[in-house]
């Protein structure tokens, strides 16, 4: 798989200490560092689920009409490994980062989304604080709030190679207690996380959980992400370039769209088909909460 290796090739030079930390849903490859392959990694779907799931919500969508506005009751489930990191004002702050990103603030369109924090948990559990990946089962049967259209939001310490990962809605129905989205405390907004501190690997994970895909998915093949306005990339963007255009494919890479991989701060928007995709998936499988 292109897309697998060409990520984790990035993990592993993270273990070496060669790039800053990924939004990353991979398995490692074989070839890797032997520290990389000691590393525990979350579910992840596979390239050739972009097609197989377009067609499965173009079924499911016959005769739905997706709503056009979304209000997602969040919770957020804190966990420490002692002394609180977190506090009740920085989880505030990541709900608004998420409104004002899915609000088109910084750019793009307004997908019509919007996040309402029913309520905040914290819990000192220092297995689950310095391992969510391995600890994922347990931490979310415990934890886990709602149904198919709440959102659950954890925040631990991830390891040096990751700084969040996701569920899919095409995964609730084979495991409703897995779902949901775990980001690292320090790249909430004002985190310690240099160039990942603006609360937008909340923005992209979530992005996930409502069943977007990287848009280097599939690289320069055919469907790509399965989003004709998000051009296709051969590989993640690494850093802020100013522009690059990795397909022969019409359309520049989009470097500044929340689903790639940029610092924080050239990460701006989603695109209209994206919105449009989100509320498609969560007619088809978040429905439950439709506001």
């Amino acid at each position: 798989m292109a897309r697998r290796v060409t990520a984790v090739s990035l993990a592993c030079l993270l273990a070496a200490g060669s790039t800053p930390p990924l939004r990353l849903e991979a398995a490692p490859a074989a070839d890797c560092a032997v520290h990389a392959l000691r590393v525990p990694w979350p579910r992840s779907p596979k390239p050739e689920d972009v097609a197989k799931v377009m067609a499965e919500v173009v079924d499911k969508l016959a005769g739905r009409t997706p709503p056009a506005q979304i209000t997602v009751p969040t919770w957020v489930h804190v966990i420490t490994g002692g002394a609180r990191p977190v506090s009740d004002t920085d989880v505030e702050a990541q709900i608004e980062a998420l409104n004002s990103a899915y609000g088109g603030v910084h750019g793009g369109v307004d997908t019509g989304v919007r996040f309402k924090l029913e309520g905040v948990t914290f819990d000192e559990n220092a297995l689950w604080f310095t391992d969510p990946v391995g600890n994922e089962r347990p931490m979310k049967e415990e934890l886990h709030r709602g149904d198919a259209g709440t959102l659950n939001l954890y925040i631990a310490q991830l390891s040096t190679q990751m700084l969040g990962f996701s569920s899919y809605p095409f995964w609730y129905a084979e495991s409703p207690g897995l779902d949901g989205v775990v980001i690292d405390w320090r790249s909430l907004p004002g985190g310690t996380l240099a160039d990942y501190n603006r609360g937008f690997t909340g923005v992209h994970e979530i992005g996930h959980w409502f069943g977007l895909f990287h848009p280097f998915e599939n690289g320069c093949a055919a469907p790509g992400d399965g989003i004709d306005d998000t051009p296709m990339e051969a590989r993640p963007t690494v850093g802020c370039p100013p522009e690059k255009d990795t397909c022969t494919n019409p359309g520049t890479d989009p470097t500044h769209n929340f689903m790639d991989y940029a610092y924080d701060r050239c990460m701006s928007e989603f695109t209209r088909e994206q919105a449009e995709r989100m509320h498609q998936m969560w007619a088809v499988y978040r429905h439950t909460s439709v506001a």
